[in-house]
């Protein structure tokens, strides 16, 4: 990997720290939210700061839409390299105003800004910060101080954002106040955002695409239901194992409280409060909460039974197995898992690669995405 290439974000980091081994290499895009998921300790932050210029390993290669930030002789140092980087803590300067924290690390630029600048009015809108710009850091909540250090970051003027367990030492509550400002930035801003965590809730509702990650090396690098639904890869493995996806709102029934999602080779109905049609709606939905039938039921509760392929099948302990799925008669749509027992794997006579019905019990709208 020596080659920079234009609205991709490409990174091969290799070597030895202290006891640690580091064997990461991606190319993803430069756009959109991309996660980097695995347990503590896997060198996720060692990778986010391999990107930022604060861990160097020589010989290794870094480009950022089409440029080159480190290869085998040269290294751009953290200093020149446009990086908005929000940590766990805020890190606020306890002694500026909110205004003044958010403007701290801004260009100071003569003349005019450029074209693609991230405008201080429109940070403070997209963060809801217009009540506490003469406040100071002591007089803010935790979540109010990360939104905060969230804006510095983005007034920087960063090519790309870098967000290491950002919501990590807030509450769950906090954290449930602060995701819907994160996913504002998503669907506003065309800024590229690494985002790392070991929480995949966070994930489903941000990410588009995820660098899976586990002892220093990198497991799977792609769209986030592709990894889900690998069967090579741990996530389809997990005992709280799901698919996240996105779909677009067709119709709402106020009568029944249903939306209608439009997922591509087929249809489903969710409750939910009133959405607007065209809007872009992230769902979810567990390996537990999708059931199996060779014939399409005649009269059921269930409201959303869908034709799919069986593509493989995993283990899933002595007596359980999760089948990987994909809609549609051909086999060709959005990929659910299945977890069904064993007996009923056997006395359905299930094999890979036959047609089948999906019976999906539950569907959780995760979040809306303007932007698809």
């Amino acid at each position: 990997m020596n080659i920079a290439t234009p609205g991709r974000i490409q990174a091969a980091f290799r070597g030895e720290l202290g006891r640690f081994r580091l064997d990461a290499r991606f190319d993803i895009p430069a756009r959109g939210v991309t996660a980097i998921f695995g347990p503590s300790g896997c060198g996720k932050t060692t990778v986010a700061r391999c990107l930022a210029g604060l861990q160097y390993l020589p010989g290794n290669f870094c480009a950022i839409d089409g440029d080159i930030w480190q290869h085998e002789t040269m290294f751009r140092p953290p200093h020149r390299r446009p990086i908005g980087y929000v940590f766990q803590e805020a890190s606020l300067f306890e002694h500026l105003p909110v205004r003044r924290n958010l403007l701290y690390g801004a260009p100071r630029r003569r003349g005019a800004s450029g074209p693609d600048d991230i405008g201080f009015d429109e940070v403070v809108a997209l963060l809801g910060l217009v009540k506490l710009l003469g406040r100071f850091p002591q007089n803010l909540s935790g979540g109010e101080r990360q939104r905060v250090a969230i804006g510095r970051a983005l007034l920087s003027q960063p090519r790309l954002l870098l967000m290491d367990e950002p919501l990590s030492a807030l509450d769950r509550l906090t954290k449930d106040e602060i995701m819907p400002f994160l996913e504002r930035l998503h669907e506003r801003l065309s800024l590229p955002v690494i985002y790392i965590s070991h929480d995949m809730t966070e994930i489903e509702r941000l990410a588009s695409h995820l660098i899976l990650m586990n002892e220093g090396k990198v497991l799977g690098v792609g769209p986030l239901p592709a990894l889900q639904s690998d069967p090579a890869l741990p996530l389809a493995h997990a005992r709280d194992a799901a698919v996240s996806f996105d779909g677009t709102v067709m119709a709402y029934d106020g009568t029944y409280g249903l939306v209608t999602l439009d997922i591509g080779h087929g249809q489903l109905l969710v409750p939910s409060p009133p959405i607007a049609a065209g809007k872009r709606q992230r769902l979810r939905i567990t390996a537990s909460d999708v059931s199996l039938a060779r014939a399409a039921p005649q009269h059921s509760s269930i409201l959303n039974v869908l034709p799919a392929r069986i593509m493989s099948r995993l283990s899933a302990g002595p007596s359980e197995v999760v089948a990987v799925l994909a809609l549609g008669s051909g086999g060709s749509g959005v990929r659910l898992l299945a977890r069904i027992t064993l007996r009923s794997w056997d006395m359905l006579q299930l094999a890979e690669g036959m047609d089948v019905f999906a019976q999906v019990k539950g569907v959780s709208l995760v979040s809306g995405r303007s932007d698809g």
